[in-house]
């Protein structure tokens, strides 16, 4: 009897309680809820609101433009114009395999390169198709209404001068970012800033509405160039005729404002088109006026000049005996070549470029005084132009493993050192800038503080005594009817794996115009010609006389050799604004600057073991 009611009991309070914690469960459950909504709804509103925008809104970016590059003149030569380019959302065309030949049609791609492009994304949301195209094309394709594909608008780089100064500024690649040159540089000022704004897509991709502007595109900044864009034609001209004319390998011209250190026109070949540039060899984009190191032959003899007569070593008349037209050094023979040029004053040895005379003037130099006067003008030191892989070149350090007994000697007529087109233009610019060094630039207004190297007198003397270079030695090809013009040519024999070779130079000419008040400076090398002309005075001085002459022209800077002129017209030889160009004497053949066909060899070892890049003769 007691059983059944114990039993009884426990189902009525186990009923109870389940009752009990059931409603407490739902209770609390019902609680959470209510909480949890007001807290999603109250507290934390903005965070799922951002979550649920993002199902169907996006940030996307808006283009902009490079900087506009022009020249000193305002003419554009580096502008950015506006393409378009296609891509697919993969897994949304997949979806429609059907529309993969069309597209593929519209691309003029091969069908299963297409499909196997779309099918290694197949998990991803996003793939170029095709960059850089016309506007127009792209448009064109998006309206086939293909499952997936879209258009995004770019801007692409175009350089209207092509080949002429493609080593100046360079190119950029597929991003718009600059790559080589000036482009490269200045690649920070030149670079807009892209903006963003937001907009609705539907579950395709297609943009529906665009709903707020995020941030603004800002466009780069524009940069004016200290490039003269019709010099720098007549200059790639008139190289290019040098070079296919003798056979040459390429060359290099530099036209600088002495004044203002800003670079005029800067060629070289070979050359390439800034605007296919996957044609484009590494070769043929090196600007090697910047970078390629050449020995400057005896375009350094004013220099040496210039140091001896800045410690008063020398004067004007100071007579030097270049008897009997060798000097031995050790092992080595130096000679003046095709002559004996007998008892010479200082001028003359600049005049008949006598190797001779400029070893005995160097003797008299101190080393530590010639190779700090050799940096002071530019040479083994950067030229800090804010061109980006400029060369420093080479110079031997006095007590250095790589200075010898007669390095001083083999340095002054332009052995045993290397330097740039761009370094020789910047010391023959500190010879017509009365002796002060500028820092070159390629920016129009950009000038730098000058740096006196020499007294002005030293410095007028020098361009007076490289006058006589034109006049009687062996550069009349470069002179310029109406104009005194002053330089030096220079003939380098090249080094190569096995020292310096036979047959092989770089002929250039180093000059100031107009030399009784200067206003540029012009270096013209001429590298390997295999014409059968071998001399500065025969090859490079020519085309020095053709650029200067059309640049004066440009520049309108007036003669300063108006009895020549005057003559000239009164003879019926030129018109009111033409200037009669003056041939190279063939008699002539740059004569005393045959500084490197055949005078050094005796002073080379006979032995053509390896050599390094800076030949130089050795007790």
């Amino acid at each position: 009897m007691n059983a059944p009611r114990r039993n009884r009991n426990r189902s009525q309070f186990n009923l109870r309680t389940r009752m009990l914690m059931v409603g407490a469960g739902l209770g609390l459950c019902a609680v959470t809820l209510v909480g949890r909504a007001a807290y999603v709804q109250l507290v934390n509103s903005d965070f799922y609101q951002r979550q649920g925008e993002a199902r169907y809104l996006r940030e996307v970016p808006i283009a902009t433009s490079r900087g506009m590059i022009t020249d000193r003149n305002g003419e554009p030569v580096a502008v950015s114009t506006p393409v378009a380019s296609v891509w697919v959302n993969p897994q949304e065309l997949l979806r429609a395999p059907e529309r993969i030949p069309e597209l593929a049609q519209a691309l003029s791609l091969p069908v299963d390169e297409l499909t196997a492009k779309l099918t290694q994304k197949a998990d991803k949301e996003f793939l170029y198709l095709r960059r850089r195209m016309n506007p127009d094309v792209a448009a064109q394709i998006v309206a086939l209404k293909i499952p997936g594909v879209f258009s995004q608008r770019e801007f692409r780089r175009y350089y209207p001068q092509g080949e002429a100064l493609a080593h100046v500024l360079g190119f950029t690649n597929i991003d718009d970012h600059g790559q080589e040159g000036l482009e490269l540089a200045f690649d920070d000022w030149l670079r807009g800033k892209p903006g963003a704004k937001k907009v609705i897509r539907d579950r395709k991709g297609a943009i529906v509405e665009s709903i707020d502007l995020v941030r603004p595109a800002e466009p780069g900044k524009d940069l004016t160039l200290s490039i003269d864009r019709r010099i720098q034609f007549l200059a790639m001209r008139e190289l290019r005729n040098a070079v296919v004319e003798n056979k040459a390998a390429g060359g290099s011209v530099v036209i600088m404002d002495v004044a203002t250190g800003e670079v005029l026109a800067m060629a070289n070949l070979p050359t390439y088109n800034p605007n296919a540039i996957s044609g484009a060899s590494a070769d043929a984009r090196r600007n090697r006026a910047v970078t390629d190191l050449v020995e400057p032959g005896s375009t350094m003899k004013p220099l040496t000049v210039a140091t001896a007569l800045q410690n008063h070593l020398v004067t004007p008349d100071t007579q030097i005996d270049t008897n009997p037209g060798y000097l031995t050094l050790g092992r080595y023979t130096i000679r003046d070549v095709p002559r004996n040029n007998g008892v010479l004053d200082v001028t003359g040895v600049i005049t008949r470029s006598s190797n001779i005379g400029a070893a005995k003037i160097a003797a008299r130099i101190p080393d530590r005084t010639f190779y700090d006067s050799v940096r002071a003008f530019g040479y083994g030191v950067a030229p800090h132009s804010g061109f980006p892989g400029e060369s420093t070149g080479v110079v031997p350090v006095p007590g250095s493993a790589g200075w010898y007994g007669t390095t001083k000697t083999t340095m002054s007529y332009g052995y045993g050192l290397s330097v740039t087109p761009l370094q020789i233009a910047q010391a023959y610019s500190a010879l017509a800038n009365g002796g002060r060094v500028i820092q070159p630039t390629f920016v129009k207004g950009q000038h730098n503080e000058a740096r006196q190297v020499i007294e002005p007198g030293v410095a007028r003397e020098v361009v007076r005594m490289m006058e006589t270079v034109v006049t009687q030695g062996g550069a009349k090809g470069a002179a310029i009817l109406g104009y005194h013009v002053a330089g030096k040519t220079g003939t380098a024999r090249k080094n190569g794996p096995r020292g310096y070779e036979q047959g092989h130079y770089n002929l250039l000419f180093a000059g100031v115009v107009p030399a009784t008040n200067p206003r540029f400076a012009a270096v013209i090398v001429v590298n390997d010609p295999q014409g059968g002309k071998y001399y500065g005075g025969q090859v490079s001085a020519p085309v020095f006389h053709s650029v200067m002459e059309g640049t004066l022209r440009l520049m309108d800077v007036p003669p300063d050799d108006i009895q020549s002129w005057l003559a000239a017209q009164a003879a019926g030889k030129v018109g009111n604004a033409a200037v009669l160009p003056v041939a190279p004497d063939p008699t002539d053949a740059g004569g005393a600057d045959i500084d490197a066909a055949t005078e050094f060899d005796a002073a080379m070892p006979t032995a053509r073991a390896p050599q390094p890049a800076v030949q130089e003769v050795r007790q």
